[in-house]
């Protein structure tokens, strides 16, 4: 069983940063950040593997850049220039072959 555990989300201006952490239970190939908004479709928003091939929803590439710490387990999403379009609950993610595994959600909310 896989738990995740997202932290760093808040409430900032249109063009600001935040930087987003998620510490997992253990070592997983594949991990990344969906995000939901009221009222859209759930959006994936980045993936990185242990390797560091990442892979970036074109509406966050240039601004938002995925990494991680594999001795750490934690996955990070750096988030600059956001927009208010980018106001949403993130989900840090583990993908495994059999089950996706959801980390509790941290909001992000980018004023105008």
């Amino acid at each position: 069983q896989v738990q995740l555990v997202e932290s760093g989300g808040g409430l900032v201006q249109a063009g600001g940063s935040l930087r987003l952490s998620c510490a997992a239970s253990g070592s997983i190939f594949r991990m990344g950040w969906y995000r939901q908004a009221p009222g859209r479709q759930r959006e994936l928003v980045a993936t990185i593997t242990t390797g560091g091939t990442t892979n970036y929803a074109d509406s966050v590439k240039g601004r938002f850049t995925i990494s991680r710490d594999n001795a750490k387990n934690t996955v990070y999403l750096q988030m600059n220039s956001l927009k208010p379009d980018d106001t949403a609950v993130y989900y840090c993610n583990a993908f495994t072959p059999g089950i996706l595994f959801w980390g509790q959600g941290t909001q992000v909310t980018v004023s105008s």
